[in-house]
């Protein structure tokens, strides 16, 4: 049986992103400014599609940017929000299929 390399020094990183993720509301949140586009949404807009509001999506939404999911930037008054780590997200499944049926010895048609 093949053994990853815990130390892999990207780990820690997509752990860390892979955290960000771990709620429901914050993984909502990022669909939603997925389906948004690069334009994104006003804190206002993504509050009424998501049905988060307030504290509670300022919250999410600062814990996503910490991560490099999302993008906040002032609009005249209005804070627009984006998500702008496609390339992240891809890398995120790459990552977790590098390795894929590396330790079957029937081969691996899964993603293939």
């Amino acid at each position: 049986m093949k053994i990853t390399d815990l130390s892999d020094s990207r780990l820690a990183e997509v752990a860390s992103t892979f955290a960000a993720l771990g709620s429901e509301q914050r993984l909502s949140v990022l669909r939603t400014l997925v389906r948004a586009g690069s334009e994104g949404l006003s804190i206002g807009e993504l509050g009424e599609r998501t049905g988060i509001t307030g504290s509670t999506l300022t919250h999410h939404v600062r814990i996503l940017a910490q991560a490099g999911l999302v993008q906040q930037v002032k609009r005249g008054r209005s804070i627009i929000c984006a998500a702008v780590a496609y390339d992240e997200v891809r890398s995120l499944s790459s990552f977790l299929l590098s390795e894929c049926c590396a330790d079957s010895k029937t081969g691996c048609s899964e993603h293939d």
